[in-house]
């Protein structure tokens, strides 16, 4: 049996990668730095990431990628990417209690944020227990992967632009690659350009509340802490209480950012290049906007009227009933629809119904092209298209009727790929509730441990959502969970970060061989 993909082309240029990825490691080395705190987990990490990236290099000098050494070439940078993520973890942990010290727990955590899913096995979330170093480090994976670490790797590698459509398309979140310019290469720098300019936008404006007073937990490091995991949806923090330990102006300047970070980034260059209208005409957007309007309102409804728990005083200020209300539902809703994760208030002890209204936000997701994680909403148009459009050719076997979106047909080869991604989705989601499920069980690892946690566990990590519901709410943990469990759950993430396509595919015996 021939293989006839070039898997040394493809594991060359994943060396590549890692050899940049000691650029951003030197981050969290000045951290430690300014902090006089251990600088050797750092060190250490970027001498191996040079030395495995060189010597992965030399597989093959002059790498030529195709359709599949590229799609192999995603799926293993990632893979490789949360791998050597962990190790500052290990390092920094070795001889220690912390969580962190076992290799398992320091993948899921690595994993975890490059993804953005923002699941953690920290039992304790504090720079007293962890240093602001590793801390930061934590943060910066969820920035370096919001965007793509593919996408970036196009905007600076001359070598990747050849191949950087087939690149950023098995990489980027949607079904969809909306090229902004004529050259990928400068469409990937563009996107990261945007993303680049709304972080520092929304990191001066965070510690703009602290030098006016108005946020006084709101500390430069805190800012940027939280910059790097806003926009890219992670929902890390440094803050074992989220956001909620800020202010409520924080808590309502989150919102729009998180908004922002779930919709398409090529919608905001067009309006920088003057053409606004772009937002009002496409479907997605407005839709997008709809589902968080709507469930919002239908969330601050059930708070406000006692539906669930009193919210009480959160982030220092006692709000009245209807702002309150109305900022936690905003925020909740904000941060499950765009798998960001974050929480001012543990919706664990709402009521049933506001928990529904929550579960309904984190099976939406953000838009194509977004940072957001989840099904996508141009997915969910599709999909009630195609349903719509059974039910008339039902009575009308005769009449040809094209799917259409903001007035362009959709190809018959996308809705095919739409509906496909959406079953593979469906049945790689049940099937990990339930190995989830028989794995606890069978150690009992989990006292009490329900089918809606098991549910809730497999839902947050292929969606790349975080938080779940029962102990794994926005104030818990995934460390309670056997290792067997947490492995298959980094898997989840992997796959939910790069749409199950580019890594599944793998595992096919055509994708070697024919």
């Amino acid at each position: 049996m021939r293989v006839r993909t070039d898997w040394r082309a493809s594991v060359a240029l994943v060396g590549t990668v890692l050899k940049y990825l000691s650029v951003p490691l030197v981050f969290p080395l000045v951290v430690a730095l300014i902090y006089a705190e251990p600088v050797v987990p750092f060190l250490a990490t970027i001498a191996l990431t040079i030395a495995v990236g060189h010597g992965l290099e030399q597989l093959c000098p002059d790498p030529d990628l195709q359709v599949r050494e590229a799609m192999l070439f995603v799926a293993i940078s990632w893979l490789a990417v949360a791998m050597i993520g962990a190790v500052p973890y290990v390092i920094a942990g070795w001889g220690t209690e912390s969580t962190l010290a076992h290799p398992v727990n320091a993948l899921f955590e690595s994993m975890s944020g490059f993804t953005t899913t923002g699941a953690t096995v920290l039992g304790s979330i504090s720079v007293d227990d962890h240093s602001h170093a590793i801390m930061m480090w934590r943060q910066l994976t969820q920035w370096l992967g919001g965007m793509g670490i593919i996408v970036l790797m196009v905007a600076i590698l001359p070598e990747l632009a050849v191949s950087g459509a087939q690149l950023v398309e098995s990489e980027a979140p949607g079904p969809q690659l909306q090229k902004l310019t004529p050259r990928i290469a400068e469409t990937a720098r563009i996107l990261w350009l945007v993303y680049f300019a709304f972080t520092v936008v929304y990191i001066a404006i965070l510690y703009g509340f602290n030098l006016a007073g108005m946020a006084d937990e709101m500390t430069l490091y805190n800012a940027i802490a939280h910059g790097f995991t806003t926009l890219p949806t992670g929902g890390f923090s440094p803050e074992a209480d989220s956001v909620a330990a800020f202010s409520a102006i924080v808590q309502w300047t989150a919102i729009p950012f998180m908004i922002i970070a779930g919709t398409n980034f090529a919608l905001f260059w067009h309006v920088f290049s003057g053409d606004g209208h772009r937002f009002v005409r496409n479907s997605e957007f407005r839709a997008y906007i709809g589902a968080i309007a709507g469930l919002t309102v239908l969330l601050a409804g059930i708070l406000y009227t006692g539906a669930a728990p009193p919210l009480g005083d959160l982030g220092g200020v006692t709000a009245g009933v209807f702002e309150n209300s109305l900022r936690q539902s905003a925020f909740q809703i904000a941060s499950l629809l765009t798998s960001t994760g974050y929480a001012t208030s543990d919706f664990v002890d709402w009521s049933s119904t506001g928990k529904i209204v929550l579960l309904f936000a984190m099976l939406v997701g953000g838009c194509a092209g977004s940072t957001g994680g989840g099904v996508k909403v141009v997915r969910w148009l599709i999909v009630f298209k195609v349903l719509r459009r059974e039910l008339f050719t039902a009575s009308h076997p005769q009449v040809v009727r094209p799917i259409r979106l903001g007035g362009n047909i959709v190809d018959e080869d996308a809705i095919r790929g739409v509906l496909g991604f959406s079953f593979m989705y469906l049945i790689i989601f049940a099937l990990a509730t339930l190995v989830i499920a028989l794995d606890v069980s069978r150690v009992a690892a989990i006292e009490g441990f329900t089918a809606l946690e098991a549910f809730s566990a497999s839902l947050a990590t292929i969606g790349n959502i975080g938080p779940g519901f029962g102990f794994l709410g926005p104030f818990g943990n995934y460390n309670a969970f056997p290792v067997p469990s947490k492995l298959l759950m980094v898997f989840l993430m992997w796959i939910g970060r790069l749409e199950i396509i580019p890594v599944l595919v793998m595992f096919t015996g055509g994708f070697w061989t024919r």
